[in-house]
């Protein structure tokens, strides 16, 4: 896909979205179901189900989906397609490129080992290696670009009032 191409796509979506600004307000929805045979979940996901479990870390035996480690993927597929659109509206050629997320958890904390210890990711790291034809200054604008227009990105740096409800029994 090309610049104009592009263009030619998001211009009816930019248009009903500066007319019906509540169109522009797009669900999100995941879901699992409970694995009663294992300390463990089913995902779904938009190509089949993902199971996920307790990290080495917390006792699990790593052949399970970690959901911190989803939760990295999940960044890094968002930079990824944000980067490629950013860089087709720009007129980049990218020859070749990786974006990398890097994350740190404190096993001491989701172990209720040491109250003080943090539980989550306290330290992430997105890189993106790309090989284009963009100069250096146009590349931290593609990238800063990338940054600013990253959903997953954007959701964790500015993290969205949470809630937790318990469902029907």
């Amino acid at each position: 896909m090309n610049a104009d191409e592009l263009r030619a796509k998001q211009a009816p979506l930019k248009q009903l979205y500066r007319d019906k600004p509540e169109a522009a307000l797009i669900p999100a929805h995941a879901e699992g179901t409970l694995n009663l045979d294992d300390i463990a979940i089913n995902v779904r996901s938009w190509h089949g189900d993902v199971t996920a479990g307790l990290h080495k870390a917390g006792g699990g035996s790593g052949e399970l989906a970690c959901s911190a480690d989803m939760l990295l993927e999940a960044m890094v597929a968002c930079a990824g397609v944000t980067l490629r659109a950013v860089a087709t509206a720009m007129g980049v050629t990218i020859r070749s490129g990786k974006v990398i997320a890097d994350g740190v958890w404190d096993a001491r904390g989701t172990l209720a080992i040491d109250r003080a210890a943090p539980v989550g990711l306290t330290a992430v790291t997105l890189r993106f290696d790309i090989d284009c034809d963009a100069d250096q200054a146009k590349l931290e604008r593609m990238i800063q670009t990338t940054e600013r227009y990253c959903v997953i990105l954007q959701t964790l740096k500015n993290p969205p009032k949470l809630s937790v409800a318990i469902g029907a029994r």
